[in-house]
């Protein structure tokens, strides 16, 4: 019986196919209630205690109406299983609509729609930290973004300004990135911060006939409510409507809670370079997705930094 057959077996689902591997190994599932998504937690990269916290949190959210995928219980009761081969596997409900994007390619569509699909997103974003606010998640022992998490000695994705496939101009160019987030983020002493998604990738983003959904919270914490939208905006990069975007998803949450694009424009940055650590331990040398975060960093870096 492999993995993902036994976890199943908890939730008297079957499985139908692989659907993501990433950080977890990922399946659609059917359930006597209809489709599911199977998670096979990544071995020693998240404590048991990190997912129950963010499984509760997603079931405390969709509780609260909002369009996230919750946990599913097995047969048992439990939100979370420890498999015979010590991994954890968990459920969750499935979620119907296409990503938003590709990593790595244009948005598809006209620029009108784009810019309304991100003030409906900067306008979730807001609705999900004031869902949160209103009953925060306790214990939450998850990862911490904030400016050590970023930019400290030891950031949650490693050293961006040492990728080895840098050149000399560009590990220069990340330094003073490291130092400009650094200055900036100690400047903002009143930024919100609390329980935040910190991966609003496209991917993660699902656009159904009527819904905008958002799935995948693996790498949620604690840390500024504006990096969600930093998040949300980094793969736009080379869109030629970037700043409209930006702007549509600022006025989104603005909507509801407090934003601004100068401080949008910093989480951005720091998400460009938390994904250029991000590729260190997990892409081979000469991955080409290494030059293109590597890129992308460095232009964001030199237009910012001046």
């Amino acid at each position: 019986m492999t993995e993902a057959d036994e976890a199943a077996s908890h939730w008297n689902g079957k499985v139908l196919r692989l659907i993501g591997a990433r950080e977890n190994r990922v399946y659609e599932m059917a359930l006597g209630s209809g489709r599911a998504a199977l998670r096979l937690h990544r071995t020693a990269y998240r404590t048991e205690a990190a997912i129950r916290a963010e499984v509760d949190w997603c079931a405390a959210l969709a509780e609260a109406g909002l369009p996230v995928a919750g946990p599913v219980a097995t047969l048992a009761g439990e939100r979370v299983v420890r498999l015979s081969t010590g991994r954890l596997a968990s459920v969750t409900s499935w979620v119907d609509g296409v990503p938003l994007g590709a990593n790595g390619e244009p948005l598809a569509q006209p620029t009108g729609a784009q810019i309304e699909l991100h003030r409906r997103l900067g306008h979730l974003l807001a609705r999900i930290h004031d869902a949160t606010d209103s009953s925060p998640p306790h214990p939450f022992a998850r990862p911490v973004w904030d400016i050590d998490g970023l930019t400290g000695e030891a950031p949650l994705w490693g050293r961006f300004w040492e990728h080895p496939a840098a050149t000399d101009a560009d590990r220069a160019a990340l330094r003073d990135a490291r130092a400009f987030l650094r200055q900036g983020l100690m400047s903002l002493t009143t930024l919100d911060f609390g329980p935040i998604h910190a991966d609003v990738l496209r991917e993660n983003v699902l656009v159904g006939e009527d819904t905008l959904s958002l799935i995948d919270f693996d790498d949620c914490g604690m840390g500024y409510r504006l990096y969600d939208l930093g998040t949300a905006l980094v793969q736009n990069e080379y869109e030629p409507a970037r700043d409209d975007l930006r702007d549509a998803l600022v006025a989104g949450y603005a909507s509801l809670r407090p934003a601004d694009a100068a401080t949008v424009d910093l989480m951005t940055l720091a998400r460009g370079c938390a994904s250029v650590g991000w590729t260190m331990p997990r892409l081979a040398g000469d991955d080409p997705v290494n030059a293109r975060h590597i890129a992308r960093a460095v232009r964001m870096a030199r237009r910012m930094t001046g």
